[in-house]
């Protein structure tokens, strides 16, 4: 049915055709110039990393920093090195160091509270680990299979985890998780 005054060719029923015309791109045959749903090139190769030691920089809040700061925590005396064999964290006057092959699992972690991060080192209470914190942000959540020593200087106290907050915690989780494979590899 079309209305008076109106032809059915150049303007359809909506009601009767409720598609109306199917654009040119869309007609059967056709075929578009660059395929959407189509990759464009080789396919991404598996991630690698190159051998030898990586620094990662300590990931500085305004406010959790001025607290650090007070306890010798700045970006001059911080910093994460993961080695071809060992895993060395410095955090200010704090220092943890462990072979690669006690590490058991790390991934990204956070946000966190800002009295658990703010200032020095902190011991937690629940389960002995250790946190070596700049933001509240995000970091990662290292455990070992032997507890380490870090945040007293005799080394009684040992502590099966450790918190980083890093610039860039999905490199370093990467890394690390693929350093500690390897070892794993070569201890079986």
């Amino acid at each position: 049915m079309t209305r008076p005054g109106r032809s059915a060719r150049t303007n359809p029923d909506p009601i009767a055709d409720p598609g109306g015309p199917v654009p040119v791109d869309n007609r059967e045959g056709h075929h578009p110039a660059v395929e959407q749903d189509k990759p464009v090139g080789p396919p991404p190769t598996p991630r690698t990393f190159a051998a030898g030691p990586r620094s990662f920089r300590f990931a500085f809040e305004p406010k959790v920093a001025v607290v650090g700061a007070l306890s010798g925590v700045t970006p001059w005396t911080t910093g994460v090195t993961v080695g071809d064999d060992d895993l060395e964290i410095r955090f200010g006057l704090w220092h943890l160091q462990t072979p690669i092959a006690n590490v058991e699992s790390v991934e990204a972690s956070g946000p966190y509270q800002w009295l658990k991060v703010a200032g020095p080192a902190h011991l937690s209470l629940a389960d002995r680990g250790v946190t070596f914190a700049t933001t509240t942000r995000r970091g990662a959540c290292i455990t070992f299979r032997d507890p380490v020593p870090a945040i007293e200087p005799l080394g009684r106290l040992r502590h099966p985890g450790a918190t980083v907050t890093l610039e860039d915690v999905d490199e370093f989780v990467s890394l690390l998780q693929n350093r500690a494979d390897l070892a794993a590899e070569g201890r079986a």
